[in-house]
């Protein structure tokens, strides 16, 4: 069966690959992933082994091998070494204005009953008062390590 994405490395890039190797210093992976890459090589230079016999050699899983060879021909080199970066967005609860709001409520009285503010109290409170929909209480302790601000 035809690879559907071949790997043909420049001498550059094999140069590159054979420098990182030798220097034996690095991530297990990202060295595991260089080895792969230049044992796939159907290039003028490289052997172009299939990749049963690179999992076999290098005591990798065929899924490992197929993966590295897809990276490296859609995404390029850097990313099949060091693997993508992750594209998930994540949105904040607190902004600005709710992060000030959260200030000012550590710093003011706490509850009547309580000796002092607790992270519990505080992410309830912030949600009583409607400042946001819903906060955890851990959501609440990095925001005042943030702001440099304690408790205690």
């Amino acid at each position: 069966m035809k690879k559907k994405y071949v790997v043909t490395l420049t001498q550059e890039e094999r140069g590159e690959l054979q420098a990182l190797i030798s220097r034996g210093r690095g991530a297990a992976r990202k060295l595991t992933h260089a080895r792969i890459l230049l044992k796939a090589d159907a290039g003028e230079w490289g052997p172009g082994w299939s990749d049963a016999a690179i999992a076999e050699g290098l005591e990798v899983g065929r899924a490992t091998v197929e993966r590295v060879r897809t990276q490296l021909v859609e995404e390029g080199l850097e990313t099949a070494l060091e693997g993508r970066k992750s594209r998930r967005e994540y949105r904040r609860k607190l902004d600005g204005d709710a992060e000030a709001h959260l200030v000012a409520l550590a710093c003011g009285e706490a509850p009547e009953g309580y000796s002092r503010w607790t992270l519990r109290l505080l992410a309830d409170r912030m949600v009583a008062l409607e400042y946001v929909d819903g906060v955890s209480y851990e959501t609440v302790r990095r925001t005042l390590k943030k702001t440099r601000l304690s408790l205690g």
